[in-house]
């Protein structure tokens, strides 16, 4: 079962923001991350062509839906489940997680419910008062400044729940190498490591089930067994001519000895 979270049944709401360029970079992330729904409550500026020129013609579709309301509990009373995003911690602000956590909750909640998640304005952030409506409340971790963008934090969260809002694309698993290839390759590497004096010829099968532990942790694909053979092959090939080789400069230097003195200086 493929497990998405619906974009679509999730809003997003800015708490009485102060500068409309920040309402429009928050529309461009949204669309970035698929999210189209953008709710306004009580902006300090609401100037639409300051907007629109911080979200770009690429979010037009965003701002162009976007909802203005007077207040925040008015907006939230359609909502089923709320976020409030928020950098203080402790007082009443207790149950807290990061982004990663949210998502794994939204995973579910998302499929049969309305969404939301607000952000405080600029300056100050949602107060206790704000957080009172939220059914949760999430943080972004940071190492010691803790003051984001508006726009910035909504594009943290939005990315978070983009990642599991994706279809994720099936992994391509190669094929592995079946029994007979691995035994296969199992006795051509004794042969040939037995002959080469690597290993003790008296008892070759404890050295070879160290390299069957050493080669299953790697999980051999057929490929790489059949590239492990042509190099036990080639071993086998040379080792086979530097004999011969030697055999017939033998073979030579005996005839040589064999021959009176003025015709060994032929050779």
């Amino acid at each position: 079962m493929l497990h998405k979270i619906r974009r679509d049944n999730i809003g997003i709401v800015l708490q009485q923001p102060l500068y409309p360029e920040n309402i429009g970079a928050t529309a461009r992330a949204m669309q970035n991350m698929g999210f189209k729904r953008l709710m306004v409550v009580n902006p300090a500026d609401f100037n639409p062509s300051r907007i629109r020129m911080m979200a770009t013609p690429g979010a037009a579709e965003v701002v162009e839906a976007i909802t203005i309301h007077s207040s925040l509990k008015e907006v939230l009373g359609a909502f089923n489940y709320v976020v409030g995003t928020t950098a203080r911690l402790g007082g009443q602000r207790q149950v807290i997680s990061t982004p990663e956590r949210l998502t794994e909750k939204i995973l579910t909640v998302s499929h049969n419910n309305q969404v939301a998640i607000v952000f405080g304005p600029e300056d100050r952030g949602l107060t206790n008062e704000d957080l009172r409506l939220c059914h949760h409340l999430v943080t972004i971790p940071t190492a010691e400044f803790a003051s984001f963008n508006l726009a910035q934090a909504v594009l943290l969260i939005c990315y978070e729940l983009f990642k599991y809002g994706r279809e994720k694309v099936p992994e391509f698993t190669p094929r592995l190498a079946n029994r007979f290839e691995l035994d296969g390759m199992y006795a051509q590497l004794k042969d040939i490591l037995v002959r080469i004096s690597y290993i003790n010829p008296e008892n070759p099968d404890y050295w070879i089930g160290k390299m069957r532990h050493f080669f299953t942790r790697m999980q051999l694909r057929a490929k790489e067994v059949a590239i492990i053979r042509g190099i036990c092959r080639q071993i086998n090939w040379y080792g086979k001519k530097c004999y011969q080789d030697g055999w017939q400069a033998g073979r030579k230097n005996q005839a040589a000895v064999e021959l009176p003195p003025e015709e060994r200086e032929k050779f």
